[in-house]
């Protein structure tokens, strides 16, 4: 039998999670400036691609619980980042003046997020992976 090192190694699940962890902790570190999480940030972008975007489109495009939707949006509305507007039953989130102001900074945190893993992975194998990594989970997501 295997040790476990190698059982870890070897083993998709984990090597996976080690990575977001990683990949995470740069992320927080570039999006620091912004005084927003990574996550956090996404939706404020989504919310300004797609102004009126309901919950369950961003659940579907952040691969995130419609829970976590919820929470992230609750925090950007405290911070006066966007609004909730109900249309009948639905929710649709709006980006606010003040949010639509932080794209600037957000799309620096995104360059140097980009700039720090490409320093370590070189551009063009950071892309090859972040390619396979994104076809994977389409594959796995659609067997």
């Amino acid at each position: 039998m295997a040790d476990t090192k190698t059982l870890l190694e070897c083993c998709l699940y984990f090597t996976a999670n080690a990575l977001a962890r990683t990949v995470t902790r740069m992320a927080e570190a570039a999006f620091a400036p912004t005084g927003l999480s990574p996550s956090q940030a996404f939706l404020l972008m989504l919310a300004m691609e797609s102004p009126g975007v309901t919950p369950s489109e961003l659940a579907g495009r952040l691969h995130l619980a419609p829970s976590t939707v919820t929470r992230l949006a609750d925090g950007l509305v405290r911070l006066g980042l966007v609004e909730r507007r109900s249309q009948g039953k639905a929710s649709h989130i709006h980006p606010t003046a003040k949010g639509e102001s932080m794209s600037q900074t957000i799309g620096a945190a995104w360059k140097t997020l980009h700039s720090d893993y490409s320093k370590i992975l070189g551009e063009q194998e950071g892309a090859d992976i972040t390619k396979a990594i994104h076809q994977t989970c389409l594959r796995l997501d659609n067997p």
